[in-house]
């Protein structure tokens, strides 16, 4: 079961976030947070219990372009009146800590750039009692039928709309993937036989192992958060120590399902 600290249900809450960041011009470079976005989620019902999302504005403001390739992209106008990270850091803690974090590719990229926009301001991060990321658990249960598995391909394929590639709206839309996703598994594990449903193994895992958090590669801003090809069956999380895990048993699998 999952452990935290738990709601007035007894159930612990997910909380569903995303980071918009800046894309490091070489190898090495910090990345800066822009925007922070996150939904609170009670996982009996799947329903929205809160929200918050902001912009970050960075130290240094040149390292934010004046213009962004994507229509809704984020650029140095739009962050240079936004509160600064150590501004809004108490609010993220509060949503963050305690809490089963979910998200897309997050233990790759997002987590690991939580805790260093902490550790920049001289702050503990915070601890998550567990995590979801969806990239893995859809790369085993849902495969690779509706393409590749970055966020925009999945919506697509389930006509969901276009991705955009900002915090709030992504988060949301994450949460409308894994429905659908776990609704297609569940009718196909109800009816395998006549479904045709292929074997995509177990669900994700997800345990307290050590993982340095730096990115292997460096590419332009669409490529910012696409799933490494390594990344099927990626358990590795935060570096965090807690002696509570998280896992995704076949009775929290049947909820996501039947929830769809």
């Amino acid at each position: 079961m999952l452990k935290s600290k738990m709601s007035s249900q007894n159930v612990a809450e997910i909380v569903f976030f995303d980071l918009e960041t800046t894309v490091p011009r070489k190898a090495g470079a910090r990345i800066w947070v822009l925007e922070f976005g996150a939904i609170v989620v009670c996982p009996q019902k799947l329903e929205e219990l809160e929200s918050y999302c902001t912009l970050i504005r960075p130290t240094d403001l040149s390292v934010v372009n004046l213009r962004s390739g994507r229509v809704d992209g984020i650029t140095r106008a739009a962050v240079r009146t936004a509160p600064k990270f150590e501004d809004v850091a108490d609010r993220i803690f509060g949503l963050l800590d305690g809490k089963v974090w979910a998200g897309h590719n997050i233990h790759r990229f997002d987590c690991p750039r939580i805790r260093e926009a902490f550790v920049a301001i001289g702050r503990p991060p915070p601890v998550p009692v567990g995590t979801i990321d969806s990239l893995g658990i859809l790369t085993q249960r849902f495969g690779r039928r509706a393409g590749n598995m970055k966020m925009a391909t999945l919506a697509a394929y389930f006509g969901l709309g276009e991705q955009k590639h900002r915090s709030l709206a992504d988060v949301r839309m994450n949460l409308e993937v894994l429905k659908h996703c776990a609704t297609v598994l569940f009718l196909e594990s109800s009816l395998p036989d006549i479904l045709g449903c292929p074997n995509q193994g177990s669900p994700t895992v997800a345990t307290r192992s050590r993982y340095n958090g730096r990115l292997r590669s460096y590419g332009g801003e669409t490529s910012r958060k696409s799933p490494p090809i390594s990344s099927v069956g990626y358990h590795k999380v935060l570096p965090y120590a807690r002696n509570t895990t998280i896992q995704m048993t076949d009775r929290q699998i049947d909820i996501l399902c039947k929830a769809g």
